[in-house]
């Protein structure tokens, strides 16, 4: 890559007053990190070129979804065709399954995925029901073991992740292994299969065999059209609320914090990743309003190994949001996966 790339893109906000949407041509400077925003209705730059650290080139692809200086940007498209020639083959998607075996290991699956080179842009702990295992496994109906395979995907909570790198169908099969655990543990012993599967069965996690593939199963665990998918896992008894927030996420932390949580003998009974609108934080953070902040160097020397003091920055940028109150735990734990959700 060069010194010199620019990279284009065509970006939408929702401006809440006029109740309509606004668009932008968006350009990144690799080189120092710096933006510029160019107001294509009214023809006039909106952002001189400004250097802005919480953007990186990974977060740049059609369909993801950005924060510049507190404004929530949509990227719907290239800007130029060197943009599209240079990123657009950078960005092919896959579905990661993780099954009922291996969700009390996400922490280490997401870590391996990310470590792998993988961007995670969507992910729902989900319950499978029977009519949506058999849209799933359609090209399994003839095999012996079909209804062995039914009954297992649906016997306990599933992890749906939608995964971004380059040649992302092909580098995800080859980070899974042979499909039989018991081959996998001959032929590839550093696979996914061979380290959490145990069978032909119980192996662990499902990746499609082809971008057509991958395209009809992601449609199906994250409808484009507007629909719901298969319902979250939520039990909504006995729980808290954690939120990891988008520096650790940016950061690569996530997959750590998921199995440090799980360590600490937490069941994650429903797990979703969300981008928040300001109104909808604004909304959940109200009661909060006027609490004395919590510093990271005060968590550092008495609480040392805490998941903020571990994995924090600054009081802002705390790694975690949690639950505070015990009466607020299920009114937090509804507000993400009842009403967000829906």
């Amino acid at each position: 890559m060069s010194q010199d790339d620019r990279f284009a893109f065509t970006a939408e906000w929702y401006d809440p007053n006029a109740s309509l949407f606004r668009r932008y041509e968006l350009l990144y400077y690799p080189k120092d990190g710096s933006v510029e925003m160019y107001d294509v209705k009214n023809h006039r730059t909106f952002l001189k070129r400004t250097k802005y650290e919480s953007l990186h080139l990974e977060d740049l692809f059609v369909g993801n979804k950005i924060t510049v200086f507190s404004r929530h940007l949509s990227l719907v498209d290239y800007g130029d065709q060197y943009t599209a020639r240079k990123l657009g083959s950078r960005k092919e998607r896959t579905l990661a399954l993780i099954k009922p075996d291996a969700t009390p290991k996400i922490g280490e699956l997401v870590d391996i995925i990310i470590n792998a080179g993988f961007t995670i842009t969507k992910a729902k702990m989900m319950v499978l029901s029977r009519k949506e295992a058999v849209d799933f496994y359609v090209d399994h109906q003839s095999k012996p073991f079909y209804n062995e395979l039914l009954q297992f995907i649906t016997s306990g909570p599933v992890v749906a992740m939608e995964i971004l790198r380059d040649d992302a169908v092909c580098k995800w099969k080859t980070l899974l292994g042979p499909a039989n655990s018991a081959v996998a543990r001959t032929d590839e012993p550093d696979s996914i299969r061979a380290n959490f599967g145990h069978d032909g069965i119980r192996n662990a996690a499902h990746g499609p065999d082809s971008v057509a593939s991958a395209a009809r199963e992601l449609e199906l665990f994250f409808p484009s059209s507007g629909g719901h998918g298969p319902a979250n896992s939520a039990k909504f008894t006995n729980c808290t609320c954690c939120i990891i927030k988008p520096h650790a996420v940016n950061e690569g932390l996530a997959g750590k914090i998921i199995k440090a949580i799980i360590n600490e003998g937490f069941q994650i009974s429903a797990l979703q990743m969300f981008n928040m609108e300001r109104a909808n934080v604004e909304e959940f953070y109200e009661i909060y309003k006027g609490v004395v902040a919590e510093y990271m160097e005060i968590a550092r020397h008495l609480r040392p190994g805490t998941l903020r003091a571990v994995f924090g920055k600054n009081k802002i940028q705390n790694a975690v949001h949690c639950t505070d109150l015990p009466e607020d735990g299920l009114l937090e734990v509804q507000y993400f996966f009842k009403i967000l959700d829906n």
